[in-house]
């Protein structure tokens, strides 16, 4: 195989030891307040030989959390937290940055602190349900639309929290703009129901991730941003008039700010949407591809120039040493289900390394 998955690049300010890519993935692992905990430093660590690691979504405050057990970005002990995190995973010579994610309408007042309320562009309430460690499987809030005075604390809020992640040693920042979450309601049409600079057409719409990028670029250099986007995504409740085109604008705008990559998912909820390619001809370069790749077929890409790096979920889960099973064609393991965001060590780090195995 040509070892072009296996070369070092640059995404900005981000230096990459190789173009395979962790992508992010919430595990609820973290104390009940946000703080990263000792085992999420272990579990990045023993990652850490990936060419980049994007952290799972962490909120910017706390409004914006969605998930019992997710981490935070908004306190100083959620900074010392993630720097054991950063700490072990520079130790093996890779880089990590920050998925930056606000929830939105998507969460429960069952998981948030008392009196803390979901938000979204516009009053409209999530059609589905969530786990809470309090009380079981509850409704999606209804939201509190935000005035234009609250988007704009929003925006600076994701600022902050870029600030805070490069205080905790982070390589740089992703802004979460799939599945559903607040960057994606004001993107689309069903959830965005706005008349004001934040609402209306595409261009509006994408207003509000064009601002977090920028202001978070303001806090920690544009260079050391980036943004995910999943064209066509339904995920959580949401859709768009016109997906690919409200993408593509997004794309474009994007590009003009000269943020670091675009890491950009296949359009798995609507076929028709080649995204790869949509995000080629309207962002560029600098981009990491996501979705269903094994390293042949990720090695395939990048050799068609389709992208720069590619990311991979599920595989990181079972081989913390993905890196080194794919440059030697070592089988893959399997991951267990029923441990993805149970609390605890088990399903998280005690997945066994390739020479482990086969000493075994």
């Amino acid at each position: 195989m040509n070892q072009t998955l296996f070369t070092p690049t640059q995404f900005g300010k981000i230096a990459l030891q190789n173009r395979v890519v962790m992508a992010p993935m919430t595990r609820n692992r973290a104390e009940v307040d946000g703080t990263p905990t000792d085992i999420m430093a272990e579990h990045y660590g023993q990652r850490g030989d990936a060419g980049l690691i994007v952290a799972e979504g962490a909120w910017p405050e706390v409004t914006g959390q969605a998930y019992c057990r997710q981490p935070g970005i908004e306190t100083a002990e959620h900074v010392r937290g993630w720097r054991k995190v950063t700490d072990a995973v520079h130790a093996r010579g890779g880089s990590i940055v920050l998925q930056i994610m606000h929830s939105g309408r998507i969460g429960s007042s069952q998981i948030k602190p008392a009196g803390v309320r979901s938000v979204s562009p516009s009053a409209i309430q999530a059609q589905g349900k969530i786990w809470t460690d309090a009380a079981g499987m509850k409704d999606f809030d209804v939201p509190h639309a935000l005035s234009a005075d609250e988007v704009r604390k929003a925006i600076a809020e994701h600022a902050a929290a870029a600030k805070r992640a490069v205080d905790a040693g982070f390589d740089g920042v992703e802004l979460h703009g799939t599945s559903g979450y607040l960057s994606l309601q004001f993107l689309h049409s069903s959830t965005n129901q706005r008349t004001d600079e934040y609402g209306g057409n595409a261009a509006s719409r994408a207003r509000f991730a064009v601002e977090c990028l920028a202001a978070m670029g303001d806090a920690i250099g544009i260079d050391r941003v980036g943004l995910r986007l999943n064209p066509g995504n339904t995920f959580n409740d949401t859709s768009d008039e016109n997906s690919e085109a409200t993408h593509a604008e997004l794309m474009r705008q994007a590009a003009k700010l000269d943020i670091a990559y675009l890491h950009v998912m296949r359009a798995l909820f609507e076929p028709s949407i080649d995204a790869f390619k949509l995000a080629r001809e309207n962002f560029g370069a600098n981009l990491i591809l996501n979705d269903g790749f094994n390293a042949e077929s990720a090695e395939a890409a990048l050799q068609a120039g389709e992208g720069q790096a590619v990311s991979f979920a599920r595989h990181f889960i079972a081989n913390p040493d993905l890196v080194q099973r794919m440059r030697l064609g070592l089988p893959l393991s399997k991951f267990d289900r029923n441990t993805l965001y149970t609390a605890g060590a088990k399903g998280y780090n005690d997945y066994a390394q390739a020479d482990e195995i086969q000493t075994a």
